[in-house]
């Protein structure tokens, strides 16, 4: 064995666990998991406050998805192998559509007390914590290495933006998020701005990286 296939051995195998990660990945993906603990234990605070059956609901839900989706995160990053389990599908059972428009409303304010705490906070709370996670999800499965890992990762951007989702529409039929349009002409317009390529593009020859005169 050369020096090089020995430095190979040593770098990814420690006592027969394979350390098949590189070093930029592991930052990132501690970052991933100690975010998905802080997200878990802010719902698990936040379900104590909760009053809507359905807000619960959607909270319980997403909890145990998330739990589960963390523990097999954790089990491939330790071993740098396949999950026991596969990456699931987040399902929305009530999918309703939005509510476009924009009603008066009292403007917000920060809490002043307990008694201010309401399920349209809590519901914002959740939603702001699952974009985040899920942006951090994808920038974090584009740096990872080890090909396993990145799937992993991979998959679950999709379910976070379903949870983001579900909880979006929960917090639209209530008006607490509401929509408001451009106007028709504009959205026009604005609709109008980009159309398909049309033919084959014709693509320069390949000049082998010589300069361009």
């Amino acid at each position: 064995m050369n020096m090089q296939q020995q430095t190979q051995t040593a770098s990814t195998m420690t006592g027969g666990q394979p350390l098949n990660h590189g070093a930029h990945e592991m930052f990132d993906v501690h970052e991933v998991l100690s975010c998905q603990i802080d997200v878990l234990n802010s719902y698990m605070m936040l379900r104590a406050f909760v009053k809507d059956q359905e807000l619960l609901d959607i909270l319980d839900r997403q909890y145990n998805f998330m739990l589960e989706h963390y523990n097999l995160t954790c089990q491939c990053f330790k071993t740098g192998q396949k999950p026991a389990r596969e990456t699931g599908t987040y399902i929305i059972p009530n999918m309703t559509q939005p509510v476009y428009g924009f009603q008066p409303a009292e403007p917000s304010k920060p809490n002043q007390s307990m008694a201010d705490v309401k399920d349209a906070g809590i519901s914002s709370l959740m939603l702001g914590h699952i974009k985040s996670h899920a942006s951090l999800l994808a920038i974090a499965s584009s740096e990872v290495t080890n090909p396993t890992l990145r799937r992993v990762l991979s998959a679950q951007v999709q379910e976070f933006v379903e949870m983001a989702y579900e909880l979006f529409l929960y917090q639209n039929k209530n008006a607490y998020y509401q929509v408001p349009q451009l106007q028709t002409s504009v959205m026009q317009q604005m609709l109008d701005a980009y159309v398909p390529a049309a033919g084959a593009p014709q693509m320069p020859a390949n000049n082998g990286g010589a300069a361009l005169h």
